[in-house]
């Protein structure tokens, strides 16, 4: 048996749009058996069953699910075309899809993962993002994920004509990730050390409340909101305020004030305001002032997830924030969450 298990993440984090993300308490879980056999029934010898969220509708052939295609994709940079056979990954997800809580960062990380473990490659973590990074373009949820914590990061700029190479599994195009495609050719490896990471500190006392709204918005659709250009004002507004924000939130006890204040954007939020409904009045309405115990509140990666972190007062803070969903006819779930230090882990039983 071998345990792969990856935490949720929430990205942007304010100010930070594509540059720091935060691994949250949420675990992706892969059970994985494999049994000796000459012949296997199932696609490149992968037999997947799935539980939680999502259930109704993730693929669970091997050669279209995010996370074994993913493996794929790293067995075969590695000459082997399919998994051992026969292996078994029974995927346990509570984290919600299509929600800003880093579920397809997630899940490429743990496919890194299960590849290198069935693979017996003996990859680093370090080459091992370098896989998610070829994966997946934006480094801040899967950084977050494989190594744990607050972190910052940024990416070399790659060869284009590598990264359009149809053997690549795509992250990004929802409700199916496009690419992966076997074409006989041996994929392109990643360069090495194509991403890059610090880990910031943070103060144990806060932790963050995830207000989830019980629909849907795709990363290509929050993206494609967002403006080709900026101004050099609202680029310096938000540089200004990260710069803050990274040692701010590692001071105990921490600043409300000031981590609240640094906490603004003008780089996607607003943009982002007409997908979720109430977004503009839940961020400016919800202080330090009315609730007490509240640092900062933001969207959640791409949403409609809200994050709000707080030292206490966790329950009225949240309830605030469902009252005004509510408003405009959004039910949405709660949990109090905090930074999963560790990150990724793969156990060996």
């Amino acid at each position: 048996m071998i345990t792969i298990k990856v935490p949720c993440s929430s990205a942007n984090i304010g100010p930070g749009f594509d540059v720091v993300g935060l691994s949250l308490s949420i675990w992706l879980e892969l059970q994985v058996t494999i049994k000796a056999t000459t012949t296997s029934s199932h696609p490149v010898n992968c037999q997947i069953t799935y539980e939680g969220e999502g259930a109704d509708h993730v693929p669970l052939n091997a050669e279209h699910n995010l996370i074994t295609r993913t493996a794929l994709y790293v067995l075969k940079c590695h000459s082997k075309r399919a998994f051992p056979s026969e292996t078994h990954v029974h995927i346990v997800n509570p984290i919600p899809l299509g929600r800003g809580l880093g579920s397809s960062g997630a899940a490429v990380v743990a496919g890194v993962l299960l590849g290198n473990a069935v693979g017996e490659l003996g990859l680093s973590k370090d080459r091992m993002m370098d896989y998610c990074l070829m994966i997946e373009r934006h480094p801040d949820n899967v950084m977050a994920a494989m190594y744990g914590g607050f972190v910052g990061s940024y990416l070399k700029e790659l060869d284009p004509a590598d990264m359009e190479r149809k053997e690549i599994p795509l992250a990004e195009v929802l409700p199916e990730p496009a690419g992966g495609v076997d074409t006989g050719l041996k994929p392109p490896e990643p360069p090495l050390g194509i991403g890059h990471y610090i880990k910031f500190g943070w103060a144990r006392e806060i932790k963050a409340i995830a207000i989830i709204p019980q629909f849907e918005v795709s990363t290509a659709t929050a993206r494609s909101v967002l403006p080709v250009n900026y101004s050099r004002a609202d680029l310096i507004f938000n540089l200004q305020r990260l710069a803050v924000l990274t040692t701010a939130l590692t001071r105990s006890p921490p600043d409300a004030e000031l981590i609240f204040q640094a906490m603004q954007d003008k780089v996607h939020q607003p943009y982002r305001k007409g997908l979720i409904p109430g977004l503009p009045g839940i961020l400016a309405s919800v202080t330090p002032q009315s609730h007490p115990g509240l640092l900062g509140i933001c969207l959640s990666g791409a949403g409609p997830t809200i994050l709000a972190l707080a030292t206490e007062n966790f329950e009225n803070i949240a309830n605030e924030i469902l009252t005004k969903f509510k408003q405009d006819g959004i039910t949405c779930d709660w949990k109090v969450l905090e930074p999963a230090y560790d990150g990724a882990q793969v156990i060996n039983s």
